[in-house]
């Protein structure tokens, strides 16, 4: 087996992940292939959050087959933790790996050849945390992802995500600072992941909290830019928020899942914060912030959900300074108690709150991108040619080429369709 090509499917943490694996194969001596076709292994690291995202994992192993009929196919992460047997008999797998072995991956590929192998234990074992060293950015090429956390206590009504990755569990300030400080030595930026980042240190014995790491990645490591991945409302603490405001190596973007903004459903969620707790925290952070994004996840069509429900819940996000919103129509999730609840909003009226949702939010993205114009912002050149982002989460369109994974001032000319466009200016000429 000598080439290996590695699929990942969700969430930041997913990414990373996959990352993690694609450095773990390659330390095997496999060799990373540019493409499925090319491939002798054929890793889907998978997402369960939706139904469809489910259905995009089945999908994309029957494609991988057919394209491909000599692959030979290993899916892991949530889904696989979740319906392994589902998963194996899939035509071309040959192995369902969940998270509870995903760091055994490499190992298992040259001990189990067998079709229909299942490696899935007990996820609520795991008391540490299990990470592979990233090495390189994977398909983001200059933004690497670093998962610092795993897991989560929570048990908001609608989720499954604890049931496939376990209690929440932290890596060491040490372990972290360590990786960051490699990863600094090829990159510019450095995204921290997790399932819910804002959790980490929380365990019992440890005395340092999300911020304290973060101030001592900035003393300890070189790394000229940190950005947050999804952090929970009530872990926006002053201390953290405060922090992103006063350091310029912190990406000035917040992302808190919100959900939905009628209180009542929230209770419903099991949600553990109201409406005004949120907007205390998305406020705070554009006092402090001026220019910063503020996004959120945001679920339609949660059982229950009425026309009132759905009113208060628009017009509340309505409210607040919103960049940008992930529109989620809900998903019943088998073993969570929500999908038990015996008053679902039809699948239609869910689509249509979506299409209200997303056209609130693409407003408010517009009227945020033009308020950047003629304003100078920090951003990273990416590996999409004459492509880079800000610090505030815009793609902006480059006047002239720039090497990728480069941080750069650029001067904003103007809004585009989807993003910004850099401020071109005309060599001066002189009459001598």
């Amino acid at each position: 087996m000598g080439k290996f090509f590695v699929q990942n499917f969700g969430c930041r943490a997913a990414q990373a992940d996959g990352a993690a694996l694609e450095s773990l194969l390659a330390a095997k001596g496999l060799e990373a292939a540019g493409e499925r076709s090319a491939a002798d292994l054929v890793v889907l690291n998978t997402c369960t959050v939706t139904a469809a995202a489910d259905e995009d994992v089945r999908q994309t192993a029957r494609r991988v087959h057919r394209e491909n009929p000599a692959a030979r196919i290993l899916v892991t992460g949530c889904y696989a933790q979740r319906a392994p047997e589902e998963l194996a008999t899939l035509p071309g797998v040959e192995w369902v790996v969940g998270n509870s072995h995903k760091t055994q991956i490499a190992d298992l590929i040259s001990a189990a050849p067998y079709h229909g192998n299942i490696h899935v234990g007990d996820i609520f074992s795991q008391r540490d945390f299990l990470s592979a060293p990233v090495e390189d950015a994977a398909g983001d090429r200059t933004r690497p992802n670093l998962k610092i956390q795993d897991g989560c206590n929570n048990r908001c009504s609608f989720c499954i995500i604890p049931f496939v990755r376990g209690s929440s569990r932290s890596a060491s300030a040490a372990q972290v600072v360590e990786q960051v400080r490699k990863l600094a030595r090829r990159y510019r930026e450095v995204v921290l992941s997790g399932i819910n980042l804002g959790r980490w240190g929380r365990e019992p014995g440890s005395s340092m909290r999300l911020a304290g790491l973060i101030r001592l990645l900035l003393v300890e490591t070189p790394i000229e830019r940190l950005r947050l991945s999804s952090i929970e409302p009530m872990d926006l603490s002053d201390d953290l928020l405060e922090l992103m405001a006063a350091s310029p190596r912190i990406a000035k973007h917040v992302h808190a899942p919100l959900q939905t903004g009628s209180d009542r459903i929230l209770r419903r969620m099991h949600r553990k914060y109201r409406p005004r707790h949120y907007a205390d925290r998305a406020l705070k952070a554009r006092a402090l912030m001026p220019d910063a994004a503020i996004g959120a996840d945001v679920m339609v069509g949660f059982p229950g959900e009425t026309e009132t429900d759905f009113a208060d819940s628009r017009s509340f996000i309505e409210s607040l300074p919103f960049t940008y919103l992930h529109v989620f129509t809900y998903s019943e999730r088998p073993g969570t108690p929500a999908a038990d609840y015996s008053d679902p909003v039809p699948m239609a009226l869910r689509k249509e709150r979506n299409r209200i949702l997303r056209e609130l939010a693409a407003q408010k993205n517009r009227e945020f991108r033009q308020r950047m114009v003629g304003k100078t912002l920090s951003a990273i050149t990416l590996h999409e040619p004459g492509t880079a982002l800000t610090s505030n989460y815009l793609k902006v369109e480059l006047a002239h080429p720039r090497e990728a994974n480069q941080l750069v001032d650029l001067h904003i000319g103007a809004v585009t369709e989807a993003g910004l466009r850099e401020k071109a200016f005309l060599p001066i000429v002189s009459d001598l």
